[in-house]
């Protein structure tokens, strides 16, 4: 048995709790079970329990056996002197602090369906370990965890947007024209969009915005795409300001094989993103700023509804023609902007303000927004959870990559519900 269980039962007090006992006879009262420790030293801070007629506060450690104290040195560590109550499954022996005091003991009593459904959560190799039991999970439990996932991956992203402030001097404007170019690259070519944005300054786009042109040459430098194999006229107008805009603002382009094209549509091609950001950058001023001035729906899809220059209507890539096709944003990309740049940075902004109102209405976005259409969402609505909008889908998102796929259902709260049924 695993002492990540028997640190479960004792956090969550779903131990016998009746006619306690210490390994020597006394009357075993547990007050408090005290405060779980993630880092080096007893396994729990400033428990409180009642031995005999005597009221103790301190530390408590965990161990399958008694004899685990030993081998874990723990009788050598004095950091271990604090210690009040030693809690085993087995009992093997006694244990004395540093000094030789002995530590009263107790073994871990606790239904055995525990062991059972952990046995069954641990050893199977599904979807989510869970996938058979989650049915039975009333829905108030999902209900109440979703909502808490939804905050957390909002904050673990919010983390992210932190350290783009701090590498920029709190510049909003620039840490979130870095983070949407990121989401233009749409997973696969994250990265580089990344690399891309962080070489080339929003303030230098700001002096050009006013010119198509010269926004996609400094673009498409810098992203080390302006040396194609099939060159055009265009192509070449291009690389031609763009080598006089490099030299003017000491630009240095990024490696051109960080962009991928491989199992990409057409659609998707780097050049073609690469073309919309221009053209979102063309069509706006102070983007964050008109955000957080109007930031309905309608408001907020409808800038994202550029066209690219006409040249890009025929090409997909640099001296290629191709059927003459408008390639705007879709309705799906739009909303995945929305979700991973928009929603993310209102939270964190309203955070910084202490604006709740701003905060609810970035939470209420995602209730306007359509759930994602991906492997994940799809798996979870095998299982019979309906996702009814992008709140729903990034909560279960969140889920999946953090607890399911760690099997870290001790910590989650479905884990915690599944381990309890009988």
């Amino acid at each position: 048995m695993k002492e990540s269980i028997l640190h479960y039962v004792w956090q969550n007090k779903l131990f016998t709790a009746h006619d306690l006992q210490t390994t020597d006879g006394e009357r075993l009262e547990i007050i408090d079970v005290g405060r779980n420790n993630t880092d080096a030293g007893p396994d729990f801070f400033n428990a409180k329990v009642r031995i005999g007629k005597t009221l103790w506060a301190g530390n408590v450690e965990i161990h399958n056996n008694t004899s685990d104290w030993y081998k874990h040195n723990h009788h050598l560590d004095k950091s271990y002197d604090s210690i009040i109550l030693h809690v085993v499954l087995h009992a093997d022996g006694v244990v004395c602090r540093a000094d030789g005091h002995r530590i009263p003991q107790h073994e871990l009593k606790y239904p055995e369906h525990i062991d059972d459904n952990y046995t069954q959560l641990f050893s199977q190799q599904k979807w989510i370990p869970c996938s058979n039991k989650i049915g039975l999970v009333p829905s108030i439990f999902i209900q109440t965890w979703k909502n808490a996932l939804l905050t957390e991956r909002l904050e673990q992203k919010m983390d992210s947007i932190e350290k783009l402030l701090s590498e920029n001097n709190n510049h909003w404007e620039e840490a979130f024209y870095i983070t949407l170019a990121r989401n233009f690259g749409f997973g696969t070519n994250s990265q580089a969009f990344e690399s891309m944005a962080k070489s080339l300054p929003i303030s230098v786009l700001g002096k050009h915005k006013d010119n198509i042109l010269q926004l996609e040459a400094l673009m498409f430098g810098q992203a080390g795409l302006l040396n194609p194999e099939k060159q055009d006229d265009y192509s070449i107008g291009l690389k031609k300001e763009y080598d006089f805009l490099k030299v003017k603002y000491g630009l240095s382009p990024i490696d051109g094989s960080l962009w991928k094209l491989l199992r990409l549509r057409p659609d998707n091609f780097p050049y073609i993103r690469i073309a919309q950001f221009a053209a979102l950058i063309h069509g706006s001023t102070k983007l964050f700023s008109k955000i957080l001035e109007d930031s309905k729906i309608e408001s907020l899809c409808k800038l994202f509804e550029n066209k690219t220059s006409e040249y890009w209507n025929s090409s997909y890539l640099f001296g290629n023609k191709s059927t003459t096709h408008i390639k705007t944003l879709g309705s799906q990309s739009i909303n995945g902007i929305l979700i991973n740049t928009i929603v993310p940075f209102l939270f964190c902004y309203a955070h910084h303000k202490n604006n709740d109102e701003l905060k609810s209405r970035a939470i209420q976005l995602l209730e306007e927004i359509p759930p994602e259409h991906n492997s994940i969402v799809h798996g979870w609505e095998e299982l019979g959870l309906k996702m009814e909008n992008a709140y729903d889908s990034q909560a279960f998102l969140q889920l999946k990559k953090q607890y399911c796929d760690e099997k870290k259902c001790l910590r989650c709260r479905i884990g915690h519900k599944v381990l309890t049924l009988i």
